[in-house]
């Protein structure tokens, strides 16, 4: 069954859009569930498995990226909690245990190639992010060098695109370099080993924070996922439109042909969305780490 909801008795927890985070003293216990959101919405319909789907991935990158994380473990055993079996085989695969950080407010998003919300500005403007780039790109042309766009974190509701400067002048300067040139570099280095693998990875949102108790810098929360990325195939890519995608544009363009309003409660989402999803999300998973997917 898709986990949508999750309480573990005596544990303070705050909900995000799709996970739920669990206080366990020293650290955090964060679980995935397959919740999934767009246009700034929970949909009421969940995709199976999404929640590990993240989970896996997220481990397969911080295993070959070298980049000091928040990662303790992937082993809800070592959370050391007294649980029933059931509760326990739910979190199997989608829990991760992390050191407490103190948030960056801020998406660290990168764009490599352009689409989304940076193609339309740059259709109107020639920008992307308030950052002109050169004339005569297509939809979904290669953005050479990729471009460092930030964003304020939203815990719900939308995020909004800053500039450098004005993500500088909140965090500080030596902090604001530190991010966009730690972001830059991870993006090359999952871009090359996505690429070797018949993936692009277009744009991906990395998230930070400070140790809590050192002030280290760490990556956290999910890190090039489907969620948090948009990856195409590299066989079927081709400028001048968008291209076929292992995330969830699938479901956004769904929710685009109907006639919901984006103000109001979305609609649940038809059995075939939820198929076909579940297994974009499962290709990715399979494509980038060269495995079968675990669970069913």
């Amino acid at each position: 069954m898709p986990l949508i909801d999750l309480e573990i008795p005596g544990l303070p927890r705050r909900s995000g859009k799709v996970r739920e985070v669990f206080d366990l003293g020293d650290r955090l216990l964060m679980v995935a569930t397959d919740r999934i959101s767009a246009f700034d919405w929970i949909l009421p319909t969940p995709i199976p498995d999404k929640g590990r789907v993240l989970t896996g991935l997220t481990g397969f990158w911080l295993s070959r990226l070298d980049v000091v994380n928040h990662l303790i473990s992937f082993d809800i055993d070592d959370a050391r909690l007294d649980l029933p079996q059931a509760l326990r085989d739910e979190l199997v695969g989608r829990s991760m245990i992390v050191r407490k950080a103190r948030v960056i407010p801020y998406e660290c998003v990168v764009r490599g190639y352009l689409a989304g919300s940076g193609w339309k500005e740059y259709a109107r403007s020639g920008t992307v992010c308030s950052e002109p780039l050169v004339e005569g790109l297509l939809e979904s042309s290669e953005i050479d060098p990729p471009i460092f766009t930030p964003a304020t974190k939203a815990e719900t509701g939308h995020d909004e695109n800053v500039s450098f400067d004005q993500m500088a002048s909140s965090v500080g300067g030596e902090l604001a370099d530190e991010l966009r040139s730690a972001s830059l570099e991870i993006y090359a280095s999952a871009s090359r080993i996505a690429r070797d693998r018949g993936i692009i990875l277009a744009d991906t949102k990395f998230e930070w924070g400070l140790d809590e108790r050192t002030g280290e810098l760490l990556l956290i929360d999910e890190v090039l996922t489907p969620d948090s990325s948009r990856y195409w195939s590299l066989e079927r890519y081709e400028p001048g439109g968008p291209q076929p995608s292992y995330d969830k544009q699938y479901v956004r363009d769904w929710l685009e042909s109907t006639s919901w309003d984006k103000s109001s409660p979305p609609p649940p989402l038809p059995d075939d969305v939820v198929a076909r999803t579940r297994t974009k999300y499962v290709d990715a998973f399979e494509i980038l780490t060269g495995t079968r997917f675990p669970w069913g």
